[in-house]
């Protein structure tokens, strides 16, 4: 008779992961607010302005699409956003309705075709192997602009002159990563021209002011992001690791980086808050082309949480400011 497996680790609400390697990631938490959570299947055809599609490098790579319906007054080609999803590394897939909402309406809003991985989760997959495969997603849209890969709606409607990486949560240390790699790289004829990290997961092994102070929110607790990086995190490493401390001393200095210009996105009420304003300065110091853009009165990736959004007045106005700050960041570049 077979033994049965037994927990060896579990984030409540989140995830279990069990003695034979095993992740099981039902939600357990308020059933009211699982809808987040579950995956939207695509659409080819426009729902409110913008058709989604799923589809698969010869790497097997998934990868998402939000294509919004041409209008007259748009340009020939549109931006294109390469955005790389958040949960810790272990958590959250880009089919999931909480990004479904906000990226159709990005796409919608922005004028911009959207294109986000399915990125490798820990502890299966343990980091660098989410950031490997968000360079492998901007690597895939070079070969577009090269004219080696073919997608009917990116061969007729994206500009590759004009490629963002934007990212929300450990999201955003995907965004600084692939930015720093894809210095490194001829990425001819596409061009990288901006990079908008939103709410990133950055720390130290020593917990800031900010991460005792803050309140708690459903997407991030101290302990939570304890968990999680010890799960996602190279064995033996510590938060002060490149990966999740970028302006630390383990890291490459950001001197030597050749980054795009940055649209570094905070809210002044999220835990990571201190963390977040050490690498904004540090990157200032390293004279990096970065601007700040704040969010009042509200926490760590408040515009994810689609129930807040659409009760509250405070939270639905700070959405819509940090939109028209991403579209504006984006027309300038």
């Amino acid at each position: 008779m077979s033994q049965a497996k037994k927990v060896v680790d579990h984030v409540a609400g989140w995830l279990t992961v069990f003695d034979d390697g095993s992740v099981d990631r039902t939600w357990t938490g308020p059933p009211e607010v699982k809808f987040v959570m579950d995956a939207v299947p695509p659409h080819t055809h426009f729902i409110d302005g913008v058709a989604v599609a799923d589809t698969t490098t010869d790497d097997g790579l998934k990868l998402r699409i939000y294509l919004p319906e041409k209008q007259e007054t748009d340009p020939k080609k549109l931006p294109v956003l390469l955005h790389f999803h958040g949960g810790g590394f272990c958590l959250s897939d880009a089919d999931w309705f909480m990004y479904y909402a906000v990226y159709t309406r990005l796409a919608r809003e922005a004028r911009a075709i959207v294109v986000s991985p399915y990125l490798r989760q820990a502890p299966e997959h343990r980091l660098p192997a989410a950031c490997d495969d968000g360079f492998a997603a901007l690597l895939w849209l070079r070969s577009f602009a090269q004219g080696k890969s073919h997608h009917e709606w990116l061969d007729a409607a994206a500009d590759f002159n004009r490629v963002f990486l934007i990212g929300d949560s450990s999201g955003g240390n995907i965004v600084h990563q692939v930015a720093a790699r894809a210095g490194e790289e001829d990425l001819t004829p596409l061009k990288l021209v901006g990079a908008i990290p939103i709410h990133t997961d950055f720390c130290r092994t020593q917990r800031s002011k900010s991460e005792m102070e803050k309140a708690e929110t459903p997407f991030l607790t101290p302990e939570m992001m304890d968990k999680l990086f010890s799960m996602a995190l190279p064995e033996g490493a510590t938060k002060d690791h490149p990966i999740t401390c970028p302006m630390g001393e383990a890291a490459p200095p950001l001197e030597t980086l050749k980054l795009p210009p940055y649209l570094y996105c905070m809210a002044d009420h999220d835990l990571v808050r201190d963390r977040e304003l050490e690498f904004y300065e540090a990157m200032k110091k390293a004279n990096k082309e970065v601007e700040l853009f704040m969010s009042h009165d509200v926490g760590h990736s408040f515009y994810l949480n689609k129930i807040a959004v659409d009760s509250d007045a405070k939270a639905a106005e700070e959405t819509r400011k940090l939109f028209q700050g991403i579209i504006q960041f984006v027309n300038n570049h």
